[in-house]
């Protein structure tokens, strides 16, 4: 009776083993090994966490990531140390790995600037440039005619609807 005992003992430590092994292997496919470089450009992942307000982020459409920050340097095995603005000075400055994701700068994304000139006040006359389209627009109280308007300082992609 202690015999059978003892054999079934073993045969749940084997079967618990078999368990944990395959969970480790499932986790182990799911964590990666990722490592920084000091210089490189990080960017902050914000949690979402209800009723509280992290990094002046709050509500669901907020950010998931600010950045990109620049790596100082490496602490310890997961952990690296971040250049961060003033505005976020209350917080400490040492990152673990998970809370970072690598920071890919696409050049087709930047905008360039034309010249213009602000006045004193750092800003600029919106004048009507060229009217580009013009439509009848009927609704129950009446007809009313929508122009296309291209501003100065303004690229066609910027054009807007705008009533005569």
């Amino acid at each position: 009776m202690v015999q059978d005992m003892v054999e079934q003992v073993h045969l749940i430590r084997q079967k618990i083993k078999v368990d944990q092994d395959r969970q480790k292997s499932s986790a182990d496919l799911r964590r990666r090994d990722i490592k920084f470089v000091v210089g490189d450009k990080v960017l902050l992942k914000v949690s979402p966490m209800r009723d509280v307000l992290r990094f002046g982020k709050r509500g669901k459409l907020s950010q998931k990531f600010i950045g990109p920050y620049e790596i100082l340097d490496r602490v310890g095995e997961v952990a690296y140390r971040l250049a961060l603005p003033p505005s976020l000075d209350w917080v400490n400055n040492v990152f673990h790995v998970s809370q970072l994701r690598k920071y890919m700068s696409d050049p087709s994304l930047v905008l360039e600037v034309e010249n213009f000139k602000p006045d004193e006040a750092l800003t600029y006359a919106k004048v009507p440039k060229e009217i580009l389209y013009r439509k009848m627009r009927k609704t129950r109280n009446g007809e009313y005619v929508l122009l296309k308007v291209l501003r100065s300082n303004h690229n066609v992609e910027e054009v807007t609807w705008e009533p005569e």
